[in-house]
């Protein structure tokens, strides 16, 4: 008798677990695998913020994403403002300028390390930099 108990017992415990388990409803696995936290990264409410604060200036765009390189002349980048290091870049024309800029070329990844930039803000740096050449 005790055994038939036992067996009653498991197999009633078995199949209330089996039930709560199966629940497969959308709603209800949404639940489960939800994130228990948020990863926040330094800076990155701020660069929402200056892609929804309407068009940059070219020279916002360069102080936030092309002074590292093109300021210093840091892997071979033009600095800005100085025409020998632009030269040889704008002998094609601005458009060819422009594409390399947008696509890459050499050590520059494409859109250089701005990773929020439409192409129209790419071409707004890249004038910023070669103003009064």
């Amino acid at each position: 008798m005790k055994i038939k108990t036992l067996i009653v017992l498991s197999v009633g415990l078995i199949v209330a677990f089996a039930g709560q388990a199966s629940d497969s409803s959308a709603d209800a696995i949404k639940e489960r695998i939800k994130p228990i936290g948020q990863v926040r990264v330094s800076g990155a409410e701020a660069e929402t913020a200056e892609a929804d604060s309407g068009p940059r200036s070219g020279q916002e765009i360069y102080q936030a994403s092309c002074f590292a390189c093109h300021g210093t002349g840091a892997m071979g980048a033009p600095k800005i403002g100085v025409a020998e290091d632009w030269a040889p870049r704008m002998e094609p024309g601005f458009d060819s300028m422009l594409s390399n800029a947008i696509n890459g070329i050499g050590a520059m990844p494409p859109m250089g390390t701005c990773a929020n930039c439409s192409e129209d803000d790419i071409k707004a740096a890249i004038e910023h930099m070669i103003e009064g050449l």
